[in-house]
């Protein structure tokens, strides 16, 4: 039976955290909060659950364009090459908030995505799912969730989220009602940014 958890963004209660840790490091999936849209996600370092992800979005794991969430800059280094000077600047406006970032990965890169050259990095402004990041010791993968009625139109209700879904994830996490604006992807692999859609995040930080 999945469970369902509410937990405020303002003051996340490290007991409720600690329950979603364990369902991470079980190999579970649990559905959170962002900045953005509520999110689809796993431990990074678990390759059932990543298979899971990968099964649901009905895609191949190795083909996946999942992001990694991560704490923070230096979190985001672990993964990703040595970065230039201009790159780091728009890292440091941006993040936290409201933007995916495809930056080139490094040989740090779980198994499963050893094959790609970029990644697409998230640091979400969300109390609740940086607080799960650092206290899990890694990144969890992630993806959004949305209606297949209408691709563009996120699911933002938690209980409805948890009523359509408590039967494929492990944990569903009410952090409030969702954004129904996904993050603006933003192309940082190349010489120029590439904006690859554009979302929430505003585009003045390049």
């Amino acid at each position: 039976m999945s469970q369902f958890i509410k937990i405020y963004p303002e003051n996340p209660n490290q007991k409720e955290i600690d329950k979603v840790i364990k369902v991470l490091r079980d190999g579970g999936l649990i559905i959170y909060p962002t900045d953005t849209v509520y999110g689809l996600g796993c431990d990074i370092t678990n390759t059932k659950a990543l298979e899971k992800i990968a099964k649901i979005k009905g895609v191949k794991l190795e083909k996946a364009n999942f992001s990694f969430i991560c704490s923070d800059l230096s979190n985001i280094s672990d993964y990703i090459k040595q970065i230039d000077t201009s790159t780091f600047k728009i890292l440091k406006r941006a993040l936290p908030g409201p933007y995916t970032f495809i930056l080139p990965g490094n040989n740090n890169l779980p198994k499963e995505f050893k094959k790609k050259t970029t990644v697409g990095i998230r640091v979400p402004d969300n109390n609740i799912v940086i607080d799960i990041v650092k206290k899990l010791g890694n990144p969890i993968v992630s993806t959004s969730i949305y209606d297949e009625d209408e691709v563009l139109e996120y699911t933002t209700d938690p209980e409805l989220i948890f009523e359509k879904w408590q039967t494929i994830v492990d944990l569903v996490i009410d952090g409030g009602y969702g954004d129904n604006h996904a993050s603006t992807v933003i192309d940082l692999s190349g010489h120029e940014p590439e904006i690859i859609r554009e979302g929430k995040g505003s585009l003045d930080i390049i």
